[in-house]
Parts: structure tokens; C-alpha cells; sequence
């Protein structure tokens, strides 16, 4: 890929122009989160893809390159977990050596990033999202579904410092009656720290996670209880199509983060798409149909063929799931019906 080319990039139906892919590296992981692999469905029997349907390193390096010349700036790596995909390193260094101006990031449950943290810096990474709901131990067993103790997160969060992965961002997904009560502890334990805790509201991603909108914590509920905490004031979005709603607090001790997609949805200025493990394309978290890209790449098609592919998705993307579910709480079944799992396709 040439850097002195001038992207065309595509724009869908409502105006929204590409900028961000989300590469699934694996539907596997070693975690078994209720909000997104719950153990009764995702169990000892459950079949997950075979070697031989999941896309080469290669493979993802010549489909990530297509999408560098249709004007992407930022390339999240993700699962399942990405972490358990062996030899990643050497996918990053791929990756960079590609796409040399691309902000290259990884979301992480963080249970490898004590051994993998310096590899994956060394190799052009430049920063970590880590998962962790709790920092309290009882309830942070019970959301990850596999008693991991969030103490070796935190130790893979403090790697992924010492390695120079950062700005560290520690996603913590919030389910009333579950880890609600210690959002307080949560910012108090990040603040001043450096790293950016983002609360996000729990989702409907998927159909096997028994989302109920009653366990939904709304965004602006969050900001109210960590009012208590300090004072907080709003900070601008740091670029067009930012998932995060930013906020500071009022002492200089930091930021912190809400994800608001239940409650005030950010479909309207949206520019990702996902690539998953398989090499299906879906342009929307909530999806229940992909795109095929490794089909035609096995079959021999030309980049110039994929490249029409990816730019024929996306032109004719429409998707608003999040408005609609906003404008429609009263058939919510119906709207949720078929949808990708967000184990398949990453956050």
C-alpha cells in the first residue's frame, strides 16, 4: 500500500463515511461472561469454527490493506479473545508493516498480557483495551464465568503499562443487581492512575445473553453516582464517530468514560465495520447478516474485485439498530431476532 494515495473512501445510505475496522481474530476465549459467552450455551460441547475456516494471518493482512486504501485510521484487533490466537504478535508486525499510519489496538479480558504485553508492543501495537467489570473479587469471578481473580488482570493491566500500551483503557460493562453498586469503587481504584475507565451499558449484542432493559444502568444514572465521588464536566469528543461519552473530573485526577448505546444511541456518526474470524463482514454491532470476503478471496478474486466488495457493502449500509430499539421498546423481541453474537464479531 502506498501513504501518498488518496484514500476513496466509501460513504453509506446516511452519509457515514468508513474509518474503523474491528478484525476478530478467533471466536474462542477463555472467559465465559453471561453478558456475552454464557456458559449454558458456550459449553464443553459447543463447536467452535474449525482451524481451517478462520482466516490466515495473510489473509488478514491482504483484506486490512484493502481496507487501508478505503481511508481506515484505526484497526482494533479483538475475538472472542485475541489473546488465546496463537503467534499474535506476529500478526501485529504484519499489520504494521502494512498499514505503517494506522492506529493499531487491542481489546483484551487481559489474562495474557503479563507474558504477551512487550511482545505486542515490540511488534507496532500501540494500546490495550482491557475488560474487567469489577475489581471486586467475588463479583468480578462471577461476571468473567471461569473464577478469574481480577487481581491477574490487574497485573496484565500494570504489563501493559510497563510496556508502553497506552493510553490504557479498561472497559467495564454495568448489569443492575449485578456489579451496579461497585461502579463507585471502580473509578475510585482507576483515578489518577492514567487509565480511562469506560462504563458501558449492558447490550442486547447477540440473542443468548437474556438482556432484560430493566438491568440496563442508563449512562446518565452512572455520571450521577460518581458525582459523588468528585466533581465531573464534560470533555469533547477526541474524534468524529468516538463510541465514548468523555467526561473529567473537576480535580485534574483524570478521565473516565459511559458507552450509551441503550440509552442514547450514536448510530447517526458510526464509522465502523467488523471482519470476523471467518471472514464475514458486518457493518453493525447488532447484525444478523455478514458479508462474505473469504469466499471470493480463496476463489481467486483480484483486490481490485474485494476491494469493489467492500466498497459495495458499505455504500448500501444502512443500519441503525440502536435508534430503532430506542424508538421501539415496545417490540423489542421482534428487533432482536437472529442477530450475530459479540463473540463472533468483537465489541
Amino acid at each position: 500500500m502506498t501513504t501518498d494515495a488518496v484514500p476513496l473512501i466509501p460513504v453509506d445510505r446516511l452519509g457515514r463515511r468508513f474509518a474503523d475496522l474491528r478484525v476478530s481474530v478467533t471466536d474462542r476465549c477463555n472467559f465465559r461472561c453471561p453478558y456475552c459467552m454464557p456458559r449454558e450455551v458456550f459449553g464443553p460441547d459447543y463447536q467452535f469454527l474449525p482451524r481451517s475456516a478462520i482466516l490466515s494471518f495473510e489473509e488478514i493482512v491482504r483484506l486490512a490493506a484493502l481496507f487501508g486504501q478505503l481511508g481506515l485510521r484505526k484497526l482494533r484487533l479483538t475475538g472472542g479473545e485475541p489473546t488465546v490466537r496463537a503467534e499474535l504478535p506476529m500478526l501485529v508486525r504484519m499489520l504494521r508493516e502494512t498499514l505503517p499510519d494506522v492506529d493499531l489496538a487491542l481489546t483484551t479480558n487481559g489474562s495474557r498480557l503479563v507474558s504477551l504485553a512487550d511482545d505486542l508492543k515490540s511488534a507496532g501495537l500501540d494500546r490495550v483495551t482491557v475488560s474487567l467489570d469489577s475489581v471486586d473479587p467475588d463479583i468480578c469471578r462471577e461476571m468473567n464465568g471461569v473464577e478469574f481473580p481480577p487481581e491477574r488482570v490487574l497485573e496484565g493491566i500494570g504489563a501493559a503499562a510497563a510496556a508502553g500500551l497506552g493510553p490504557i483503557k479498561i472497559n467495564a460493562v454495568v448489569k443492575r443487581g449485578v456489579n451496579d453498586a461497585g461502579i463507585v469503587d471502580m473509578a475510585r481504584y482507576f483515578r489518577g492512575s492514567g487509565q480511562i475507565v469506560r462504563f458501558i451499558e449492558y447490550m442486547d449484542v447477540g440473542s443468548t445473553n437474556g438482556w432484560k432493559l430493566d438491568e440496563v444502568v442508563p449512562a446518565r444514572e452512572i455520571i450521577e453516582r460518581l458525582s459523588t465521588v468528585e466533581g465531573l464536566e464534560p470533555v469533547a469528543a477526541a474524534y468524529e464517530g468516538e463510541v465514548a461519552k468523555r467526561w473529567r473530573w473537576t480535580d485534574g485526577s483524570g478521565e473516565i468514560g459511559v458507552i450509551t448505546s441503550v440509552t442514547e444511541p450514536f448510530c447517526g456518526d458510526c464509522t465502523r465495520a467488523r471482519l470476523s474470524a471467518e471472514g464475514s463482514l458486518y457493518t453493525c454491532l447488532f447484525a444478523s447478516v455478514g458479508h462474505d470476503l473469504r469466499g471470493p478471496m480463496r476463489d481467486g478474486a483480484t483486490d481490485d474485485e474485494l476491494s469493489a466488495r467492500i466498497q459495495g457493502i458499505w455504500t448500501e449500509r444502512e443500519d441503525r439498530y440502536s435508534e430503532l430499539r430506542a424508538a421501539h421498546t415496545d417490540d423489542l423481541e421482534r428487533l432482536r431476532g437472529g442477530r450475530v453474537e459479540m463473540s463472533h464479531i468483537g465489541g
